[in-house]
């Protein structure tokens, strides 16, 4: 049974994370604004519960959620929590009449988000993100969003990270994206320690089984899944709920909701087969699942700690609900 606190190594560097760590996008007031009293007691439950890979970027409510990282984790030991943010869209101030575009943000500082992959760039872009952490090292960071930038990634954003990594300013690097294909050409390409890949290989969606997954198998490149609940519709099926950051079409919702009845004739609750189902696949080395409130923290810790029969697993299997060539993580 997986514990929050045992080690995964990513690809060939020497980080090594839990398998359940905290994505602080809520953090950064991601559609409803977190009190600051929130957010810290969030990261508090989180390193509590042995979930102590932290992963932030400056998209995150336009840089809030890497400062209220930072400003809870000033005076801790550095030793004692990893963390990773990303890089590839530089923050400035707003100029004059010019309106916060929060793409989903809300109450955030008055900044804009734009698109820099030069070598300077994504220096630059790191050490403001170092200065909203209030600390002089991070251990991975990921090119974040950036399909569609393959020339600039291939001539000036990927060698900037390769050589932080070569003299050890960071330990992994890699990409973080919603789309797997990207990453996929990213990782056959490139020497990547690790993908961050959000909503492509959950309980709801595995079409990075057809791409990026055997790839990063092949190249030793370890995956961190995010969006484990695909946006929430594994967390709560129901009309209306979300997926992929906007409403859920009926024929997902359905199945959504079938996946939660095969779970509860077996006593599991949908959440805890979610969190658990990348792990059948032997490139996942990590989820990270946000929360914007400390309870949330705890349950999703318990929830994947919790036993899993196998027989759920084939039970799904049978009803159609996963493909015959998913791979299973069962226990036996």
């Amino acid at each position: 049974m997986p514990h929050p606190t045992g080690l995964r190594k990513l690809g060939g560097s020497d980080v090594h994370v839990p398998p359940l760590g905290l994505g602080t996008a809520p953090l950064g007031n991601l559609y409803r604004a977190v009190t600051e009293h929130d957010a810290r007691t969030v990261v508090d439950a989180a390193l509590d519960a042995g979930c102590h890979y932290l992963d932030t970027a400056p998209h995150y409510g336009l840089g809030l959620a890497e400062e209220r990282l930072g400003r809870v984790l000033a005076g801790r030991d550095r030793g004692t929590y990893l963390l990773s943010t990303k890089v590839g869209r530089r923050l400035r101030p707003l100029a004059p009449g010019e309106a916060v575009d929060g793409q989903g943000f809300v109450d955030t500082p008055p900044r804009a988000r734009e698109w820099d992959l030069t070598r300077d760039g994504v220096l630059a872009t790191l050490e403001a993100s170092l200065a909203r952490l209030g600390t002089d090292a991070v251990d991975i960071v990921y090119l974040h969003d950036v399909e569609g930038r393959e020339r600039e990634v291939h001539e000036t954003a990927f060698p900037t990270l390769a050589e932080l990594r070569a003299d050890g300013t960071v330990g992994a690097i890699g990409f973080g994206m919603n789309h797997s294909g990207p990453l996929a050409r990213f990782v056959a390409d490139l020497d990547v320690d690790v993908v961050l890949c959000a909503g492509r290989w959950t309980l709801l969606d595995q079409s990075a089984l057809a791409d990026l997954l055997p790839v990063c198998l092949r190249r030793g490149t370890s995956v961190v899944v995010g969006g484990v609940y695909n946006s929430g519709l594994l967390a709560d099926p129901g009309p209306g709920a979300p997926f992929d950051y906007r409403e859920a079409p009926p024929h997902l919702v359905a199945r959504a909701l079938a996946l939660r009845d095969a779970c509860a004739r077996h006593g599991v609750p949908l959440r805890a087969a979610a969190l658990r189902f990348p792990f059948g696949h032997p490139a996942v080395a990590a989820a990270v699942v946000g929360a914007a409130g400390a309870a949330e923290v705890r349950n999703n810790a318990a929830l994947f700690g919790r036993h899993i029969p196998d027989a759920l697993w084939y039970d799904l299997v049978d009803r159609g609900l996963l493909g015959e060539s998913v791979p299973l993580p069962t226990e036996g």
